[in-house]
């Protein structure tokens, strides 16, 4: 079983998002439970502009995420919503540093939610764990969009490793959820994207970022290779994006779109990213505004 491991030290560092806590509680099929009058009941999240962390019950379990709105924000408005995953092992704090998501959100106004996988990790294509992530990313998902008015046309899903693997697999398990997803650095690979009948039963675009220099990048392309065939994707002609980098798109027979950034002098990394640990700073292309740009052009299309 693959593992990708960061630096402990980088690690040691990351501090938690500042916000409020809030607790949900659900049955396992993300409607949620009555509450029983008590002394003390848990806070509600209150949809505002900043962070908020934000804890719910899912399967008998107490799980995570943060929720960003950027300034201005009321929940009279229908804005897009990034779901951002994080590495293994590592968290929505991490993801967000890494990333740099929480400005662009800023700067382009969308929310943008970063769940905690249990002891640091998604249950994602081949590692790690045994959790129902899909479920809980589902139900904080449907919780954002009744709670904090997110636009179902256009929710997406990226993340990096374990995160980019997870992405993957939501857009194959959680048909009619996602518009597009953008995996960094993760593949559709695994024992179940093996099976030819693994595939998305709903359109979901994709915009995918792989290093040359990673050591999984022979799996990353299978990966590729497996969802084009699966879905009739038929690409066009590389073309140069900043030195040797290159972009290849292709259009598939459900409509969906599947965009492939080479970039064949970085390794397991976020292209642009600062971050000493999983950033890559020098490689020419900023991962973060590209994914914005796809997803933001890109609302969910209809089966």
């Amino acid at each position: 079983m693959r593992t990708r491991l960061l630096q402990v030290a980088a690690l040691a560092l990351l501090f938690p998002l500042a916000g409020c806590s809030a607790n949900t509680d659900d049955d396992g099929t993300g409607r949620e439970k009555p509450q029983q009058p008590s002394a003390k009941q848990p806070a509600v999240e209150t949809p505002r502009p900043g962070d908020q962390k934000v804890t719910m019950t899912w399967k008998g379990k107490q799980r995570e995420y943060t929720v960003h709105a950027p300034p201005g924000y009321t929940a009279t408005e229908r804005l897009p919503l990034v779901v951002v995953m994080h590495p293994y092992p590592a968290d929505g704090t991490y993801a967000a540093e890494l990333t740099g998501f929480n400005a662009k959100a800023d700067k382009e106004r969308f929310l943008v939610a970063y769940p905690n996988g249990m002891d640091q990790a998604y249950n994602a294509l081949i590692c790690c764990g045994a959790e129902d992530d899909v479920g809980f990313i589902g139900a904080m998902t449907q919780r954002l969009v009744d709670t904090w008015k997110a636009d179902p046309q256009r929710v997406y899903a990226t993340g990096i490793s374990n995160g980019a693997d997870m992405s993957y697999k939501l857009a194959v398990e959680l048909p009619g959820t996602l518009a597009a997803i953008a995996p960094v650095s993760g593949g559709y690979i695994g024992p179940a994207a093996q099976n030819p009948s693994y595939m998305p039963k709903t359109p979901v675009s994709v915009a995918t970022f792989v290093g040359g220099l990673d050591k999984y990048y022979d799996d990353f392309e299978q990966g590729i290779k497996s969802w084009s065939e699966r879905l009739d994707c038929k690409a066009g002609q590389a073309e140069k994006v900043k030195g040797n980098n290159t972009r290849t798109s292709a259009k598939c027979r459900d409509k969906s779109e599947f965009t492939t950034y080479r970039l064949p002098d970085m390794g397991h990394k976020w292209p642009g990213s600062k971050d000493q640990t999983m950033g890559d700073p020098v490689t020419g292309v900023n991962a973060t505004d590209l994914i914005w740009e796809f997803f933001a052009s890109r609302p969910k299309m209809s089966p």
